[in-house]
């Protein structure tokens, strides 16, 4: 129950097709990538003896020799996702860019995000658009094995370099009144949730959970936006809003200059986001393991998440293919 779904301008309800969009759409230009914002700082050089540049980053030789020649890794995003990735004028900021900087300064290129439509982002990879994708995706089997959510075969597949934990994010009123700690704490109360997404599905599944397991009644209030959500717990209407885990800690963060709410993850359901790279590129997938494995030994990693409220979603050591 992690990541992105319909989207839409709203956060919140930009959940199942990130769980759904399996399948590339494979007409080239719907695609809609257009090069705006981050470029991360690659490495340092110094003079070779014949007057040439080396590259001083500690990973800068486990790169493929064409992105050690090109200087940068090209990756594919939807920029729409705040705090995950959103664009702050023409610049592309959020978490993963930051993680990217991270990568960036471990292999000594630069990260260049290009922001497009969702369903779009691994076929960029294929007609060789983007050397990566990076936008919140979830990590699945099915991606992974290249299957539509029908489980049908669509593509070759991707491998993932997997870089942080998402869960539902519960968010309640700031000093949490109500004592909610986990989605079993909502029996007996009141939700509010955004219509059409997840999230709303999430609130009927829990409340079947809360009868099932002879709890108080669970009720809920579906509105047509997250804001609309927020101001219902806000005003004492509602107990919780749910949302992804980074995009509720966001809104704890910034709405009322924090002071409006808390976010609790509820980590039974967290799942894993990936950076996505083709199949065949198993040296740029290898490459990124272990600049992400530096970088979460360096301190860097986890600074770039605690800089957007994040630090909850760190992973211990990156992962290939971790998903389910």
């Amino acid at each position: 129950m992690t990541a992105r779904s319909t989207r839409c301008t709203t956060a919140a309800k930009t959940r199942t097709s990130r769980l759904a969009a399996v399948a590339a759409i494979a007409v080239a230009g719907s695609m809609l990538l257009t090069a705006c914002g981050d470029q991360t700082e690659g490495g340092s050089t110094t003079p070779t003896k014949d007057g040439a540049s080396a590259n001083t980053a500690p990973l800068f030789s486990k790169l493929p020799e064409a992105i050690q020649k090109a200087g940068v890794i090209k990756v594919g995003t939807d920029a729409t996702y705040a705090p995950m990735e959103f664009k702050k004028g023409a610049e592309i900021v959020g978490i993963d860019p930051d993680v990217a900087a991270a990568l960036s300064k471990q292999l000594g290129v630069k990260f260049v995000f290009e922001s497009g439509t969702f369903d779009t982002l691994l076929t960029s990879m294929t007609t060789g658009r983007t050397n990566a994708v990076m936008s919140s995706m979830t990590d699945t089997k099915a991606r992974q094995e290249g299957l539509d959510d029908q489980g049908k075969k669509t593509g070759a597949g991707v491998d993932f370099v997997d870089y942080f934990s998402a869960s539902t994010g519960i968010l309640v009123k700031k000093g949490n009144p109500e004592n909610i700690k986990s989605l079993d704490d909502l029996c007996g109360k009141k939700l509010a949730v955004q219509r059409g997404t997840t999230y709303e599905q999430a609130a009927k599944d829990q409340a079947a959970k809360c009868e099932k397991d002879g709890k108080p009644k669970l009720t809920f209030e579906s509105y047509p936006t997250d804001a609309e959500a927020q101001t219902r717990v806000k005003a004492g209407g509602a107990v919780a809003d749910l949302n992804d885990s980074p995009v509720a800690a966001y809104i704890a963060q910034t709405a009322g200059g924090g002071n409006d709410f808390e976010a609790i993850a509820n980590k039974t359901d967290a799942g894993l986001f990936g950076i996505a790279v083709d199949k065949k590129n198993t040296q740029l997938r290898d490459a990124l393991k272990e600049a992400l494995d530096a970088a979460i030994k360096d301190g860097s990693y986890k600074a770039a998440l605690d800089k957007w409220n994040a630090g909850d979603g760190a992973i211990p050591a990156a992962k290939i293919n971790g998903g389910s």
